[in-house]
């Protein structure tokens, strides 16, 4: 490694944390409750990641996530943990629609409740049905009586949904939620990944609508998402505060470009301790990495231990001297650009929320380039009262395996595409005098783990790091999607830190 000629600043910590995203951010934070001193290092001019904030119409929104996930109870705790369990709301109910089509037209209806990832419990259903016809219905039907041991146990689902439910189902009900919630073909999606259970369930039922309908029985009762008052980039500002009274510090505009692992020596023993030098460049204005003086400005921070929660690229090149060779395999999915595109109107037809809380788009729908429109406020009651009348939708743009449509359009491009896709989505014409405000939030690391052999890939990662003592990974790319994989995953990173700390403390 070159070393730094001229860093504008050098210091030394117990912990340095490379990405202040959400999982950054609790690890940090896991780390500083137990008295450790933290550095975070984060790219961007602030922290959160993902779960960021925008601006619009002086309106605070969520630039990225906008709940979690209660399938498991780490964010529930995390909000209660910060104070926040009073800011915790349920969405409107009212539930989402489906809008596809072909030259003939588009059409539109209300997604089916009853179903795992679209796959439907009732093929038979009216409400399925209407999206996919009697004949898709009839051939979807089938997977009842096939014998379930003709496929045993299923990898990929979009082969298993195919093969068991036709191709209605798969084109109609599971891509476009596979490429809402995941960015992915579900040609590429792991079933164990991300349908948990269903494999067993198929079994014990004998077909695949069968253990769909085992799972939904089996979901917790209430919402399947929340999410808090004030949005959720609420608890980020709340992951802040408190790093800050911890004595922790979280360093923004710092890219971070080098990590090495360092032999560090105890005065008392003598003894050689390992120990990490981080290296990251501040940014410009311009997004170069300058000082006040046009010149390439460094941070240095040595530290005893080290977090890596940088997206999937970054981590990949931080970790390239450090991981054993072949434990950063060249076969790892593309990483999908997503970017969503926030619309705040003045458009009272709306207010019936004429497609109730948003939209999923089926692939190849005409005059249509967004995947999915959220009415953000249909779905959240409290963003609809701070809106005053208004009505804020976002639209997400990026489909896996493609360049995003947004990359070379301007920002009034962009919010001119976005009204004609929300006036096809929503079924209601909507107009540029009708605009109040619009921004743009983009990920071009949206790199998921439920992409098949991923979750192999990372755990093989992992192992062939666990020799590299004082050094933990985190974030949605070794997590997967979502802060209830994240929020998790980032404990336990935090905690592998701990249980290094307290033997090193044991053996001084």
């Amino acid at each position: 490694m070159t070393e730094p000629a001229a860093p504008v600043d050098h210091r030394s910590t117990d912990v340095v944390v490379l990405g202040g995203g959400v999982a950054g951010l609790v690890a940090a934070l896991e780390c500083a409750r137990l008295g450790l001193g933290v550095v975070v290092l984060e790219q961007s001019d602030r922290p959160g990641g993902c779960v960021g904030r925008i601006e619009v119409d002086g309106l605070a929104l969520d630039a990225g996530a906008e709940s979690f996930a209660t399938r498991n109870d780490s964010v529930s705790r995390l909000v209660e943990r910060l104070g926040l369990a009073d800011a915790v709301e349920s969405p409107n109910p009212a539930g989402a629609w489906l809008v596809w089509g072909d030259r003939a037209g588009r059409r539109a209806a209300r997604l089916p409740r009853t179903g795992v990832l679209g796959i439907p419990a009732n093929p038979l259903g009216e409400d399925v049905r209407a999206i996919i016809g009697w004949g898709g219905a009839w051939r979807a039907w089938r997977d009842r009586i096939t014998p379930i041991l003709k496929i045993g146990r299923a990898e990929r689902l979009g082969p298993l949904v195919r093969q068991r439910m036709g191709d209605a189902v798969l084109d109609r009900l599971v891509t476009p939620i596979s490429a809402g919630v995941y960015s992915t073909d579900p040609d590429d999606l792991d079933v164990d990944v991300v349908a948990p259970g269903l494999n067993e369930a198929m079994t014990r039922a004998g077909s695949l609508s069968g253990g769909v309908g085992q799972l939904v029985e089996a979901r917790r009762a209430g919402s399947a998402v929340l999410g808090l008052r004030g949005g959720m980039h609420t608890l980020v500002d709340a992951l802040a505060a408190e790093l800050a009274r911890f004595g922790a510090e979280i360093r923004t505009g710092v890219r971070a470009t080098e990590l090495e692992r360092r032999p560090a020596r105890d005065a008392d023993a003598h003894a050689a301790r390992p120990s990490w030098r981080a290296i990251g460049e501040t940014a410009g204005a311009d997004g170069d990495a300058t000082d006040d003086e046009g010149a390439r400005a460094s941070v240095v921070v040595d530290a005893r231990f080290a977090i890596v929660a940088t997206p999937a690229h970054v981590s990949r090149e931080l970790l390239a001297g450090i991981a054993p060779e072949g434990a950063l395999a060249e076969e790892w999915p593309d990483a999908a650009s997503v970017e969503l595109v926030t619309l705040v109107l003045d458009a009272p037809e709306l207010d019936a929320a004429p497609r109730g809380t948003g939209v999923l788009v089926a692939a190849g729908t005409p005059g249509v380039t967004a995947k999915a429109l959220t009415h953000s406020t249909a779905k959240w009651p409290w963003l609809a009262s701070a809106a005053g009348g208004r009505h804020v939708v976002r639209l997400s743009y990026g489909r896996a395996g493609a360049a995003s449509p947004l990359d070379a359009l301007g920002d009034d491009a962009v919010a001119e595409l976005a009204l004609r896709d929300a006036s096809a989505l929503l079924g209601v014409e909507l107009g540029a005098a009708q605009l109040r405000g619009h921004g743009r939030s983009a990920w071009r690391d949206a790199l998921s783990q439920a992409a098949v052999g991923q979750r192999d890939r990372v755990r093989a990662l992992e192992s062939a790091l666990e020799e590299e003592d004082g050094l933990a990974l985190a974030g949605s790319w070794v997590a997967g999607t979502g802060l209830a994989s994240v929020v998790p995953h980032a404990i336990e990173a935090a905690e592998r830190i701990r249980r290094r700390s307290l033997r090193i403390a044991e053996d001084a």
